[in-house]
């Protein structure tokens, strides 16, 4: 069986364009769904954030509205109060990438405050794109892509990638709030091969040992790649 490394978000807020606070996190889907299908299928499922801070869930992905109903909310609590490793995380700056079989990041807007500066999670994704090895991310984990630049160049350049759209962005409503856009700037800072599939539906992108998806309901679709490749 495999071991598989969640480098998650710690932030609980993003500061908009005027200066507020947005609450955020990671998004409660984009975790719990990959979790539950890796480790019911007996791959180990070891959490890293930046620091070692415990990841905060972003609420509104606990809604109803959200999580497919008032069963869908249930099941993702349960799934995130029964995961121990979100509670015990390891400090992105102790991981040994060569422990693990694969890398996934899950989303939310937390990447968006946090992965996307981070010097540790910049090198742990380019030193796992060197490896061969699985990189699944999804969502507005792909932020992250943006801490891999030195002097501007990421090893990310030329790949081709998907992550949450501006048009999704808008639709939430944050579009116009929002300090910079990821669509945006993973174009215009990494210079990656961009696409996308139509707005909320799940919509994936391999290319080579690179795997992104687009979406929260991209998540399912990136675990069950993720395990076929694990085999």
């Amino acid at each position: 069986m495999a071991k598989v490394l969640f480098i998650v978000s710690g932030a609980t807020y993003w500061v908009l364009k005027d200066g507020t606070r947005y609450a955020t996190g990671y998004w409660a889907e984009e975790f719990a769904m990959p979790y539950k299908a890796l480790t019911d299928a007996g791959h180990e499922v070891v959490v890293a954030t930046p620091g070692g801070v415990t990841p905060n869930v972003d609420m509104m992905s606990l809604r109803p509205s959200m999580a497919g109903g008032e069963q869908g909310a249930l099941d993702l609590e349960a799934i995130i109060r029964d995961a121990e490793v979100m509670r015990r995380p390891l400090q992105l700056s102790d991981v040994r990438l060569e422990d693990y079989d694969a890398v996934y990041l899950p989303g939310g807007h937390g990447p968006m405050a946090d992965l996307a500066f981070d010097a540790d999670a910049g090198r742990l994704l380019t030193a796992q794109l060197a490896s061969g090895r699985p990189l699944a991310i999804v969502c507005h984990a792909p932020a992250s892509i943006l801490s891999t630049r030195i002097h501007g160049e990421s090893p990310f350049k030329g790949y081709r990638v998907t992550c949450f759209t501006n048009e999704e962005e808008e639709a939430v409503g944050l579009a116009p709030r929002a300090p910079w856009l990821l669509e945006t700037d993973i174009k215009e800072k990494v210079g990656v091969d961009f696409s996308r599939g139509r707005i909320w539906e799940p919509y994936m992108v391999e290319d080579r040992n690179l795997i992104t998806g687009q979406n929260p309901h991209s998540a399912v679709v990136l675990a069950e790649r993720l395990m076929k490749v694990l085999g």
